[in-house]
């Protein structure tokens, strides 16, 4: 039986201090809901490696990336980036973390069409500064590792967080090797936008119908593009009940939203690797269930 790959590390929840102002459990509730979902064992739950140093310097500037493993950041990078207070752990975690990504990228190269990361989309690091919860951008590090490949000379990011993906719309910008696209709340945070090749910015309070609608019309568009890898930022941080949000989505209008991308990722006969992405809801439950539902319906996809 083929399953589906998610790669998760217990250090996504236990290398983040508890007192943080961020869902520290997510990670760990997920797992724990996946597991109890999983009785078909068509999802295969892997311990990811750690990214390399050389791996980040495809993206990240060499200081920052020393800086960071060696505990010395400024304390206003650190407040920029937030998840304080910072445990030691926090460097092996965003190791793991992109680590994670790069291992479902090995596995869409060697023939899997989708793989997922059960942490990341860390679309808000810049070259050589994080912030909004963002250490290393694990996108655009894949990407970078990917487009090394001599079979793969464009990669398409598909950023459905509800906050845009400036850090990676910043890092490619003006190269025609990535095609950075991002639907997010226009009043949202980050407040000064940055420019990906395709943006749409949806005002508060957008409901399903609408937010589908426009959707529909971007995958359409983006069949015209010449690409041979998406990466999903799969972010559920639009669902109604988020504290970050300001889109009006239920969890029934989350999952079309998924199955539309499964079924135009169908329709383009490419890989997909999936990044987990933001979700910040009141109770945390809607986050975990709605992250249950993109990898359950992600694994469904599998043949």
């Amino acid at each position: 039986m083929t399953t589906f790959s998610l790669y998760y590390h217990p250090l996504y929840s236990d290398g983040l201090d508890r007192t943080a102002r961020f869902p520290v459990d997510r990670y760990r509730l997920l797992a724990e809901k996946i597991s109890l979902l999983n009785s078909e064992n068509n999802i295969r739950i892997t311990e990811p490696r750690l990214a390399t140093r050389d791996e980040l310097l495809l993206v990240h500037e060499e200081s920052f990336i020393d800086r960071f493993i060696e505990g010395n950041l400024s304390e206003k990078e650190v407040r920029r980036i937030g998840l304080k207070p910072w445990k030691p752990e926090i460097v092996a975690r965003t190791l793991r973390l992109v680590g994670g990504a790069l291992d479902g990228l090995d596995e869409l190269l060697n023939g899997a069409v989708l793989a997922g990361n059960m942490a990341g989309g860390t679309h808000h690091a810049f070259k050589s500064e994080g912030a909004g919860y963002c250490i290393f951008n694990d996108l655009a590090v894949a990407a970078e590792v990917a487009l090394q490949k001599e079979n793969i000379d464009r990669i398409l990011i598909l950023d459905l967080d509800v906050h845009q993906g400036d850090g990676t719309a910043e890092i490619f910008d003006g190269d025609d090797r990535v095609i950075t696209v991002s639907l997010h709340g226009q009043n949202n945070f980050p407040f000064r936008k940055k420019t990906s090749d395709l943006d749409h910015g949806f005002k508060d309070g957008t409901e399903d119908e609408e937010y589908l609608s426009v959707l529909d019309s971007v995958l359409e568009q983006l069949e015209g593009e010449h690409f041979d890898l998406i990466f999903f930022q799969a972010g559920v941080d639009g669902l109604a009940s988020d504290a970050l949000g300001l889109l009006n989505l239920s969890r029934a209008g989350m999952s079309k939203r998924n199955q539309r991308v499964f079924d135009w990722r169908r329709k383009m006969g490419k890989g997909m690797l999936i990044f987990m992405g933001g979700g910040y809801a009141k109770p945390i439950e809607d986050t975990v269930n709605a992250f249950a539902d993109l990898y359950m319906m992600a694994a469904q996809e599998i043949e």
